[in-house]
């Protein structure tokens, strides 16, 4: 437990902080998952789009590393390239 008034401060920043991480996080695995879910029957287009979105405002507030968003959105580019690829 805290000693001070400012860890205890600290604390309290600090568990809304993770909470936040952590539903921001959750919501980009749903939207990941809902555009995987699309790739083989809806539109994924979309879908790609808003997961996109996702990863940036994630990115942009440091709850997933930039580079880790650029690699995430690159490998959903290359599956929805590929799956229009081999319906052609």
């Amino acid at each position: 437990m805290p000693h001070t008034k400012s860890a205890e401060k600290s604390l309290r920043q600090t568990e809304k902080r993770r909470l936040r991480n952590r539903a921001a996080k959750k919501a980009i695995k749903v939207q990941i998952k809902t555009f995987l879910g699309a790739l083989t029957g809806g539109d994924a287009a979309a879908e790609l789009k808003a997961a996109i979105r996702k990863l940036d405002k994630a990115a942009a507030k440091r709850v997933i590393h930039p580079n880790a968003a650029a690699r995430k959105k690159s490998q959903l580019a290359r599956k929805l390239a590929a799956q229009t690829a081999g319906a052609k």
